[in-house]
């Protein structure tokens, strides 16, 4: 299988605090990537995303930023700003090169310590982790304090994660690597049955977040607000911006196969779509396979979670046949 980090010019980097369970993941395209990025939940937590609209001057970025902390958590691009200055990456505005990080943040404040959060120091030690071959999934990045299942409250949530996931079509490579953490179940998407979410202890069963928003309709406080999945999906294609930004928008397929509910009014669902521009490709087999690396990566990311802070994980129970 393909990884992500074959597609020349990437490196993906963690840091976190495994104490205070938050962290933050960069995506680096040191030489520069064209970008888009589509936002689809109604509480987002970003950081130049305006920039990627396709009418907007500035045609790459240098980095993506994934990071827990909520809006607090944006302070680790500062990190990793100072770190690709100092590798002379940028955009060259005469005077200097200014690095162009975008970047989403998740809630994870009711996982762990709540007043420790990333900030530049994490994102900078995200960076100096980058470049190995293989990228840590699960409990690690910014999926180190993401949670699933939340509907029923957080005593009955599951441990959330980050994954990643690759696919190649001849020399054309998609990958993906997403942080989950959503306020529903994530689903096998190819039978609909739950890997992760909202559960009741005694006898186990999973109590189905779409079901149970349901039930509460009359419901409407935002007491479901700590949750969002963030993503990039990364490809070696040659795309321009309005193509970069249709990838992400047909990414987000991957979330709805394998998120129940996905979009919500309490979910900041973002993807961002990197392109390196070295392989001729129709846009829309891009975004096919974008949507499936996406698919296969939510999964990865419940499936190699590891217990934290008290939630269990996918590992603790036995899995739906």
């Amino acid at each position: 299988m393909a990884s992500l980090t074959d597609i020349a010019g990437i490196k993906v980097g963690h840091a976190q605090d495994f104490t205070a369970a938050t962290g933050c993941t960069v995506i680096i395209c040191q030489g520069g990537a064209v970008a888009g990025v589509d936002v689809r939940g109604g509480a987002p937590g970003t950081r130049e995303t305006d920039l990627l609209n396709p009418v907007n001057y500035v045609d790459k970025v240098h980095a993506v930023l994934l990071a827990g902390g909520s809006a607090f958590g944006l302070d680790a691009a500062a990190g990793v700003m100072q770190y690709l200055e100092e590798q002379g990456a940028g955009f060259d505005v005469g005077v200097a090169k200014v690095p162009i990080v975008s970047g989403a943040v998740l809630f994870d404040l009711a996982c762990g310590d709540y007043r420790v959060r990333p900030d530049k120091a994490m994102g900078y030690a995200a960076c100096l982790a980058a470049g190995s071959p293989e990228v840590a999934e699960g409990s690690v990045g910014a999926g180190t304090g993401a949670t699933v299942g939340k509907v029923f409250g957080m005593a009955h949530a599951m441990k959330g994660g980050i994954g990643t996931w690759c696919l190649a079509a001849g020399p054309l490579l998609v990958g993906a690597v997403v942080a989950v953490n959503c306020l529903g179940d994530v689903v096998n998407a190819a039978d609909g049955g739950i890997l992760a979410g909202a559960f009741s202890e005694t006898p186990f069963t999973f109590l189905n977040c779409e079901e149970g928003m349901i039930a509460q309709y009359k419901q409407q406080d935002s007491r479901f607000s700590g949750n969002t999945t963030i993503g990039t999906v990364v490809t070696n294609a040659v795309l321009t911006k309005s193509q970069a930004q249709k990838v992400a928008s047909m990414a987000h397929n991957g979330y709805a196969r394998t998120i129940r509910p996905a979009h919500t009014l309490f979910d900041g669902d973002t993807i961002f779509a990197l392109a390196t521009g070295q392989v001729a490709a129709d846009v829309s087999a891009v975004g096919i396979l974008a949507a499936r690396a996406v698919e296969q990566a939510v999964i990865r990311a419940v499936s190699q979670a590891t217990p934290l802070a008290g939630f269990k994980c996918c590992r603790d129970i036995h899995m739906p046949q």
